[in-house]
């Protein structure tokens, strides 16, 4: 009893102490603000803490180079009065150690009298300073340390597991201005990824100024929209040099992309002979791949590239520069004599090689200026060019061969790593379970040096990047710093969200405009059988996510809204409603998922094909769910199947009177998503003859249509038509037309809802 009371007492004077010597009780921060989480974190409760009363002396601040400004800036808006000293007992003391192994490696260590950041290089101080910044607390991003702040004893010592921690930016499909172009910098700062993947050339513009052929710019950056309006801008060299900096000082590496040879239209734009026909063509102001490429048969064509990349060599200090090799369609190169002659010269095997060939020119050239290439995995078709590292986006399959071929890898699978999906396909706990090294590449000669997150801009203009981006983009960061022994260990998960909870917090003082972490609320569907009724139900994503929800008909009439988690009856065709209240915010979108109430609905159904593993819709029941597919062809509603006719039979149980039949189909060309040929409906009281009731034909199939929407088949109005069976026969498209950028591949049919009405 004795003992407990001694201890009672000398904590009681212990927080006495500290009440009477800081009276204002700043706040405490915490290694739980953390993101991503260090290698190896040790604290120390029972010490007493490091306190700063508002003034902070520093000291070996100039071996943090060019970054200490920074540094210094941040403690003086957070509120700090920062002295300089020479004194190694200043209460924040930087210093150099030979004895830390990892230029991004560092050591932080928290007691009560001084804050210490070791590392062997300034980055690795860098990298010390920027979980100093986390573990303060989240109020001294707006000022509020002028009170001082208190820190507890901890010993941090940590380092990445990944030395290749990217983002990929897109400013070519729609261009990003120079401030916010700096402004992810920053923000891929802050979370310690270290490259900026620069998107800089496309189809759909040309960003980076070239002195030697001034027209990539007066004309390849510039594209006339379909509505008439001029959209584009580019990068001079100074302002680049003046971004490089930037990013030099927060130790972010630019690795600029030139695309070669495919994704060119915009270089063919401002000189046309730089393609096989020599024809003239606008800077492209659609979406997708294109066929005109550029022409490696042409000499001329390879002394472009050539000076186009001296020029780029110039600008950017990386060692590694990105070269595309993706999406290269080879049709022009096949009927184009100059590339068939340059096949036969080189001893080439066909048209993959050719592509082989061009890059492997490009890289000798680019060794000889002491750079390496990157390529998409694409560039692996014709045989890996010598000396390039592979960046494998098409699944792992490209990264797994890469690492067996002996060569560098990155790894950006769609599945994991693209915030230009939305959530609905790849939510944060996605990105966050990713692992980027899987067994097939742990062992060859190769190496997974990384990943990338990838922010391609097709349907993200400025204002809705960031919101793309994080806190997506977060989960990742950890992922390749913190490494999967920690991202995919149980809880592991959860703790992060906890840590993003506050985080957050952190971002928005910062003016970052981040989103959700996974879509806020999902709906389902249950059909009361006895009272035939359906009922929709909408249920949030977390405690956080607040609002209502209500039935709307495609007629404009409304339901009563309710809370979420009450049921909402669904009558007839049209769609449920939510708003959303995160954080205490309300968002201005509302989540709106299409159904529709139909006599097939959940009834039994075979299917006649095997949809496609990353389209299916939800099931084989996809197709008599009662959902309906939204705009988004990635929804998780639509069921895709690519150069096959669709077959499909709904048993409705018992025979009926059915008034319609109808069918929506997704089309969009530039993605090989063709409505079909032709849609016959059929009905059968026994299962085994049929009768042709309704035959829908598509005599326009092949007519070009720039439009990404949908297309609703309906068989019209039916009289005496009765049957117990239905089915649906679709006829696919057919190869991609002779005009398309995809000529001769087989085209996609994405099918939604058969929706079967009963007569009244």
């Amino acid at each position: 009893m004795m003992n407990k009371l001694l201890s009672f007492f000398a904590i009681s004077v212990v927080i006495v102490s500290c009440r009477s010597k800081h009276e204002h009780k700043p706040q405490m921060g915490s290694v739980d603000n953390i993101i991503p989480q260090p290698q190896l974190v040790e604290v120390f409760p029972d010490q007493i803490g490091f306190y700063s009363d508002g003034t902070l002396v520093v000291s070996g601040s100039d071996f943090m180079s060019n970054s200490w400004d920074l540094a210094k800036d941040w403690f003086e808006n957070a509120g700090l009065h920062i002295y300089q000293s020479d004194s190694d007992k200043s209460q924040l003391l930087f210093t150099l150690s030979d004895e830390i192994k990892g230029d991004e490696t560092y050591s932080l260590k928290v007691a009560e009298d001084q804050i210490q950041i070791s590392a062997s290089t300034p980055k690795g101080l860098y990298r010390g300073w920027t979980t100093l910044r986390l573990m303060i607390p989240v109020t001294a991003e707006s000022g509020g340390c002028s009170n001082g702040f208190y820190l507890p004893v901890v010993s941090i010592d940590d380092f990445p597991d990944f030395e290749h921690r990217g983002l990929l930016l897109d400013c070519c499909r729609h261009f990003m201005e120079p401030d916010f172009v700096k402004k992810m910098i920053d923000n891929l700062s802050i979370h310690k990824m270290n490259v900026l993947h620069w998107h800089l050339t496309e189809d759909q513009g040309w960003r980076v100024e070239i002195d030697s052929y001034p027209r990539l710019t007066e004309v390849g950056a510039w594209r006339t929209e379909t509505d008439g309006s001029t959209y584009g801008g580019f990068y001079s060299k100074e302002t680049i040099k003046e971004i490089i900096e930037y990013a030099v000082a927060r130790h972010v590496e630019i690795i600029p992309e030139i695309e070669v040879p495919g994704h060119s239209q915009a270089a063919l734009a401002s000189y046309p002979w730089l393609g096989c026909t020599g024809e003239e063509m606008l800077v492209a102001n659609k979406w997708g791949v294109f066929k005109d490429i550029y022409c490696p048969g042409n000499d001329s064509t390879l002394r472009f590239l050539e000076s186009v990349f001296d020029e780029v060599c110039e600008l950017f200090p990386s060692t590694k520069i990105h070269i595309g090799g993706d999406e290269a369609p080879k049709v022009r190169w096949a009927s184009c004599d100059k590339c068939q002659k340059r096949i036969k010269d080189e001893g080439l095997a066909d048209e993959n090689e050719l592509q082989t060939w061009v890059i492997e020119h490009v890289g000798e050239y680019l060794a000889y200026k002491g750079k390496t290439i990157i390529g998409w995995d694409e560039i692996l078709e014709g045989g890996l060019p010598e000396g390039a590292a592979v960046q494998s986006w098409r699944g792992m399959d490209g990264a797994i061969e890469g690492v067996h071929l002996g060569t560098d890898v990155i790894a950006s699978p769609t599945s994991h790593c693209y915030l230009d999906y939305p959530l609905s396909n790849t939510d944060l706990e996605e990105i966050y379970s990713f692992n980027p090294i899987p067994e097939e590449a742990s062992h060859g000669p190769g190496r997974v040096i990384g990943g990338e997150c990838n922010m391609w801009s097709e349907r993200a203009p400025q204002h809705l990047v960031e919101s793309k981006v994080f806190p997506r983009a977060i989960g990742l960061a950890e992922v390749l710093w913190s490494g999967t022994d920690i991202t995919l260990a149980e809880g592991a998960y959860d703790r992060f969200i906890k840590r993003l909870d506050v985080h957050v917090n952190r971002l928005g003082i910062i003016g970052v405009d981040y989103g959700l972490e996974s879509v806020p609320v999902s709906m389902s569907l249950t059909l009361d059988e006895g009272d035939d009724i359906l009922y929709a139900n909408i249920t949030p994503a977390g405690s956080y996510i607040k609002g209502t929800a209500k039935f709307v008909t495609i007629d404009g009439v409304e339901s009563e809204s309710k809370s979420f988690n009450l049921p909402i009856e669904i009558t007839e065709t049209g769609e449920v409603v939510a708003t959303i209240n995160y954080r205490g915010r309300v968002l201005e979108r509302t989540e709106n998922f299409p159904v529709s109430y139909h006599a097939g609905l959940y009834k039994e159904i075979s299917l006649g094909y095997e949809p496609s593993q990353y389209y299916t819709g939800g099931g084989n029941y996809a197709l008599v769910d009662g959902k309906i597919g939204s705009m988004d062809f990635r929804d998780g509603v639509w069921q895709g199947k690519q150069g096959e006719d669709l077959r499909v039979v709904i048993d409705l149980s018992e025979i009926i009177e059915i008034d319609n039949f109808s069918m929506n189909f997704y089309l969009y060309q530039d993605a090989w998503i063709f409505a079909p040929r032709s849609l016959k409906f059929m009905v059968s009281d026994n299962g085994e003859e049929y009768s042709k009731v309704s035959v829908v034909e598509n005599e326009e199939v092949f007519e070009k249509d720039e439009r990404q929407t949908i297309i609703n088949f309906n068989s019209g109005s039916l009289k005496g038509v009765s049957g117990r069976y239905v089915k649906v026969v679709v006829e696919n498209a057919g190869p991609c037309p002779y005009w398309h950028a995809a000529a001769t591949e087989p085209t996609w049919l994405f099918v939604d809802e058969i929706v079967v009405n009963a007569a009244d």
